[in-house]
């Protein structure tokens, strides 16, 4: 009878176990299924066309990082996002060519991660990522321009080189 009072219990512990891990789960495969829909739903264009753009910045992570995850300093060189870049009620806030636009930026974190997402007065969104690595005794910034939809090779070409400049102009800002 013991025998059997040991394999019972057993089972007992390995149903459990699967109750336990099959409710765990089943919240995880519907969230799951919900991402495929919205994969499939976006897999008309799986991916864009990026160019990734840097500058080599002859100063220490650290400072150079400190200086970028505090957006009051991006007036200084970012002419990109926009202009006179601000703190309002409602986050930070520039003006742009197009109105006012919202700028949500990355929290400060260990790693170099400074992304931004740009959103416009029509309420698209436009994620910019952009990453500070460690390059030797001094470090480099990478910004990832993503083309959007319906944008020409002649302006792509154009954000790419306006965005060189602000990156150039934050190198000579921060090296004089």
């Amino acid at each position: 009878m013991k025998k059997y009072s040991g394999l019972i219990y057993l089972a007992y512990l390995l149903l459990t176990a699967w109750v336990i891990c099959a409710a765990a789960i089943g919240p995880l495969r519907r969230n799951g299924a919900e991402m495929k829909e919205k994969e499939s739903a976006s897999q008309a264009k799986a991916t864009i066309e990026s160019r990734t753009l840097s500058v080599r910045i002859d100063l220490p992570f650290a400072r150079v990082y400190e200086f970028l995850v505090d957006p009051a300093n991006w007036n200084k060189w970012a002419f990109g996002l926009g202009k006179s870049l601000r703190w309002s009620d409602d986050g930070w806030i520039a003006e742009s060519d197009g109105g006012l636009i919202k700028v949500l930026f990355t929290p400060r974190n260990r790693y170099g991660v400074v992304d931004h997402t740009v959103i416009r007065p029509s309420g698209a969104k436009v994620y910019v990522p952009m990453r500070l690595i460690t390059n030797g005794s001094g470090c480099e910034l990478l910004f990832t321009l993503f083309r959007e939809t319906g944008v020409t090779d002649e302006r792509y070409n154009a954000d790419a080189d306006f965005v060189q400049r602000d990156l150039n102009r934050l190198k000579e800002l921060l090296e004089k």
